[in-house]
């Protein structure tokens, strides 16, 4: 056994901002390289949730670095900062979909589909990974998601009890699965030995379908009824599925009758899923329904700054002001314009700035001064000279086809023209 020279280590973390910068997060700083033995390098990682991210999601980008800057055949291998001795123990991982080898014995040990204490090597590509990203300090709240966030603090920290089920509706990418992964790593931080089921609707509507051909029920129902912490993302996916929709049923009502908490999130709101049983949608109508909206130009702003502070990218404020004035529609397309600001200015050896930001867009460069920036009183103007309107009718609550269609053009153009949300 030898231990990993200190610069190696320095070198390696270095490869990896040079050659895999969108992979990299500040808490990689927080890793710790234990020893080299057999060619294979040990680092140690905080909890199980970081360990499964960085086994599954970075493996290889960490293997390359090492052999780059060892010049061997070295391959890595991430262990619990609990017991670094010990590659069987590991805190919050998440079972596979997929049935493994001695599966039936596994799961009588850990009474269902959850947490697993072995090494996490049998992910399925249905299965859905915890990020160590969406916690809830990382999460930034803004008028359209507060209640939602408050409601996920409060059945983080008391499951069960707070609010049962929990059901959070909003559009794509406005931080629904974020909230439902924070509410995972605080119950997990809490008690490691939490058995939790995060999967999708799709996945569990695959494993009902399988285990009925396999006439496997009772393997099924055991997995699935002896949590301790369901959370089903997408459930509007239930719908016009009758067979799938009676089994979920009995299984939300076992959950809910033995006091486990249960979140799940859907693209709208219980009774607008189409073909949904009304049984189903009074149960989820039980706890909470906490809907997310799109988030303001200010708290696109703020969500921008996590993200480049999360992985470690300084953007100029100017350049964050640009991308949350020009992408509106939902956070995931934020994060992704900040990976390709990221991945540009690291090919082309360039700091971040404005103009690296317009090209990453897809924008060209002014060649003009664009005049003064258009305000809401501007537009007000030009729309009621238009349509020969006063400013009083467009403000009324007249509905009269006259007075609706400038005061529709009116809002869109302010909506698009200004940086104020649709609500201001």
């Amino acid at each position: 056994m030898s231990m990993p020279e200190p610069a190696h280590w320095r070198e390696m973390l270095s490869y990896l901002h040079r050659h895999h910068g969108e992979l990299c997060r500040q808490w990689f700083e927080e890793l710790e390289p234990l020893r080299l033995e057999g060619g294979v390098l040990e680092i140690r990682v905080s909890n199980g949730v970081q360990k499964n991210y960085l086994a599954h999601r970075c493996n290889g980008a960490f293997n390359e670095a090492a052999q780059a800057v060892t010049g061997a055949l070295v391959a890595v291998s991430f262990v619990n900062g609990v017991a670094p001795a010990s590659r069987d123990e590991g805190e919050g991982e998440i079972a596979s979909d997929a049935p493994t080898p001695g599966a039936d014995r596994q799961a009588s040990q850990t009474s269902g589909r959850g947490r697993r204490a072995n090494d996490p090597i049998g992910y399925d590509d249905d299965q859905i990974l915890l990020s160590p990203d969406y916690t809830f300090d990382n999460f930034v709240t803004g008028p359209g998601n507060r209640l939602a966030y408050a409601a996920a603090v409060a059945v983080g920290e008391q499951p069960g009890r707070a609010y049962n089920p929990l059901f959070i509706h909003g559009g794509v990418g406005l931080g629904k699965t974020h909230l439902l992964q924070a509410v995972c790593q605080t119950i997990l931080r809490a008690n490691p030995n939490t058995n939790i089921c995060y999967l999708s609707c799709d996945s569990f509507m695959n494993q009902f379908l399988e285990s009925v051909q396999n006439g496997q029920m009772n393997e099924f129902r055991n997995r699935y009824r002896h949590v301790d912490l369901m959370l089903i993302d997408d459930i509007h996916f239930l719908s016009n599925r009758e067979r799938t929709q009676e089994e979920f049923f009995h299984t939300f009502n076992t959950l809910f009758q033995a006091e486990k908490q249960l979140v799940l999130s859907s693209d709208s709101p219980p009774d607008e899923i189409p073909a949904l049983e009304e049984r189903l949608v009074s149960r989820f109508n039980w706890g909470l329904v906490a809907r997310i909206d799109k988030p303001c130009y200010e708290t696109r702003v703020a969500i921008l700054r996590k993200k480049a502070e999360i992985r470690g990218v300084t953007i100029p404020d100017d350049a964050v002001c640009h991308i949350a004035a020009k992408l509106d529609s939902n956070i995931r397309e934020l994060e992704g314009a900040i990976t390709k600001v990221q991945s540009m200015a690291m090919l082309w050896q360039t700091p971040i700035d404005l103009a690296l930001t317009r090209q990453a867009l897809g924008e060209d460069e002014p060649t003009a001064d664009p005049g003064p920036q258009l305000t809401i009183q501007n537009i007000i103007d030009a729309v009621t000279q238009y349509y020969g309107v006063k400013l009083s009718d467009l403000q009324s609550k007249r509905r009269h086809r006259s007075i609706t269609v400038p005061r529709q053009v009116c809002m869109y153009l302010a909506r698009k023209r200004t940086r104020y949300s649709l609500e201001e």
